[in-house]
């Protein structure tokens, strides 16, 4: 029974390499995004890249473990979420209102150390906040807020 439960298991995780994820990105219109509002220094755009834009944005980076499944349709599922929570490269399409929400839930998230994911950082550890960098993405989110 364990040979045949082994087996039919291998199987199945075979047959789910013929069915990959998309990795394209939406398109970018640059009136819309983010960074073609918000003057950003160096280290802040770089912050914000690290820690953020891959699953915020429609420039996302697929590494190569997403071409094994489920672990791509996971991190699929991640983007997705991320994108439909808060898209950076469609910022300018947020009305104030919106914008505003968008900045609180950033800060809230970052003072309750919930993003970036942990399951992201362990794997990308350019993600990983310390306390100085999460401090300077606050200071940014709230200068945008007073805007």
């Amino acid at each position: 029974m364990t040979k045949k439960l082994l087996f039919a298991t291998l199987l199945l995780l075979l047959v789910w390499q013929f069915f990959p994820i998309d990795k394209n990105n939406p398109p970018i219109d640059e009136a819309l995004s983010f960074s073609s509002t918000v003057q950003l220094s160096e280290s802040e755009s770089l912050l914000l890249n690290n820690a953020c834009m891959n699953c915020h944005s429609n420039v996302t980076t697929y590494p190569s473990y997403t071409r094994i499944q489920p672990v791509g349709w996971w991190t699929k599922g991640h983007v997705k979420a991320g994108r439909k929570k808060l898209n950076f490269s469609e910022w300018n399409s947020y009305d104030p209102n919106q914008k505003a929400h968008h900045l609180r839930e950033c800060m809230e998230v970052l003072n309750e150390g919930r993003m970036p994911l942990k399951s992201y950082t362990w794997l990308h550890p350019e993600s990983k906040l310390n306390k100085e960098q999460t401090d300077k993405l606050l200071e940014l989110f709230i200068r945008l807020e007073n805007i």
